[in-house]
C-alpha cells in the first residue's frame, strides 16, 4: 500500500505527463447530486436539517507499465448555502472496481488537503481534456442511490 507522500508524488508526475498526452484514462463516476431532492436523505444535526449526496470516481489507467486505480469518495452535505465535504482515497486492487464503502475500506490512504488538492487538480483537466476533445478521456457517469442506515 502506497503511503500518501508517495500517492502525492505519483499523483504530481501523472498530472504532468496527463497534460502532455501520455497517459489515457477511463473513469467511472457515480453520484447522487443530480437525483431528486426528495430521495434524498437528510440527517438532522443540532437542529440543522443537512440534504446528504455521495459522488465516487474511479480512475483508471496504464502509468509506467503498470496498471493504477484509485477511488475517491466524497460525501456532501448541505444546508442552505453551507457545505460540508468528507473526503476519502482508495487504492483497490484491480478487482475491486465497486463503490461501496464497506469493501473499499481496507484500501483507504490517509487523506491530506494537499491529496485531495491534487486529486481535484487532475479531476478538472482530465474534464477540461474531455470537454475539449470527448475522446480523450473515457469517462461514464451513473446516478447512484445513498441510503443511510439507522444504527439502531
Amino acid at each position: 500500500m502506497k503511503r500518501p507522500e508517495e500517492l502525492s508524488h505519483m499523483l504530481t508526475e501523472m498530472y504532468n505527463d496527463t497534460k502532455d498526452g501520455k497517459i489515457r484514462w477511463n473513469l467511472s463516476v457515480q453520484t447522487t447530486e443530480n437525483n431528486e431532492v426528495s430521495e434524498k436523505p437528510v440527517e438532522v444535526e443540532d437542529g440543522v436539517s443537512w440534504t446528504i449526496d455521495e459522488c465516487y470516481v474511479s480512475y483508471y489507467c496504464k502509468y509506467k507499465g503498470q496498471d493504477f486505480l484509485m477511488i475517491t469518495y466524497e460525501m456532501i452535505k448541505t444546508a442552505g448555502d453551507k457545505v460540508h465535504t468528507t473526503n476519502m482515497i482508495f487504492l483497490p486492487p484491480l478487482g475491486i472496481r465497486v463503490f461501496q464503502l464497506p469493501m473499499l475500506l481496507p484500501y483507504a490512504v490517509q487523506a491530506s488537503g494537499v491529496l485531495a488538492n491534487q486529486i481535484h487538480n487532475l479531476w478538472e483537466l482530465l474534464l477540461a481534456m474531455k470537454k475539449a476533445d470527448p475522446e480523450s478521456v473515457f469517462m461514464e457517469v451513473s446516478a447512484g442511490k445513498l441510503v443511510i442506515e439507522d444504527e439502531k
